[in-house]
């Protein structure tokens, strides 16, 4: 009778190397989420007031208080980076950041370059002028008019390309050039979020209060990471559930006069 077959020593040894090389590259891809980080690093803005400022070498604004609350929920020690809005999809896909809290609208574009936990807040888009200005009461009066383009910001597309509205675009590198530029008389309207108007607007500018968008705030993340997308919505949840999320916004944005909301907004998902 034939002696069974037993597999040889080589064939066992490649058989465990195989294990080994699958369970090191599974703990890798599971090492790539931040919920096996001993520490976040999370991009914020440094130059918008109420919602990312950066001075004294610390960092202030709601973005700030909502990034910061979500790493406590996480169990996880946090520290900041700017995130400029051209580089936000860079940091994360390079592990400069491992998560954004940028004023980072959800968008189609975006997500086949990173993912998004949240939204954490819907805020609208509407327009900011000049006080003195009596000829733009709502988006269709930018036709001819110079508006402000933020490199990397899609809130400039919802009025020209969206809305096919013709204006003059002028180019900058932030919302602050922006109304830096506007009060200069260089440009007619900066248009993008109201938080972000609201953190602008002084006795000299006024917001017209005529949104016309909604703008989804998403915590960006890195692709792939289901189950620290996941951990994120659930402290999300929790912070609008037990009121911290409405402390939040009442701190920033209470005085500005925009009508906040203070519901869960409808998530994405993270799959």
């Amino acid at each position: 009778m034939p002696t069974p077959h037993r597999p040889g020593r080589r064939v066992l040894a490649g058989a465990l190397a195989l294990t080994a090389v699958l369970s090191l590259i599974g703990g890798c891809a599971r090492g790539n989420s931040i919920l096996d980080k001993p520490s976040l690093v999370i991009g914020v803005k440094p130059d918008q007031p109420g919602l990312g400022m950066k001075a004294d070498g610390g960092y202030t604004g709601f973005d700030v208080d909502m990034a910061r609350e979500v790493a406590r929920r996480l169990g996880k020690p946090v520290s900041f980076v700017d995130a400029p809005s051209a580089r936000r999809e860079t940091m994360l896909q390079q592990g400069l950041a491992d998560l954004v809290f940028a004023t980072y609208s959800i968008t189609p574009q975006r997500k086949t370059k990173v993912s998004f936990a949240g939204p954490y807040y819907v805020a609208h888009q509407d327009t900011l002028v000049r006080a003195a200005e009596s000829g733009i009461d709502n988006v269709r009066d930018l036709r001819g008019r110079r508006l402000c383009e933020v490199t990397g910001s899609n809130s400039w597309r919802r009025v020209k390309e969206e809305r096919k509205i013709p204006v003059e675009l002028v180019q900058s590198k932030s919302y602050k050039t922006c109304v830096d530029d506007l009060l200069a008389g260089r440009l007619d309207a900066v248009s993008t979020d109201d938080l972000i108007l609201a953190g602008f607007s002084t006795g000299q500018t006024r917001i017209v209060n005529a949104p016309f968008s909604d703008e989804r705030y998403g915590v960006g993340i890195r692709t792939g990471d289901i189950d620290g997308c996941e951990a994120v919505n659930t402290a999300l949840t929790e912070m609008y559930q037990d009121g911290t999320a409405s402390k939040l916004l009442e701190k920033w944005f209470a005085k500005s006069g925009l009508k906040l909301n203070h519901t869960v907004p409808q998530f994405e998902g993270c799959g």
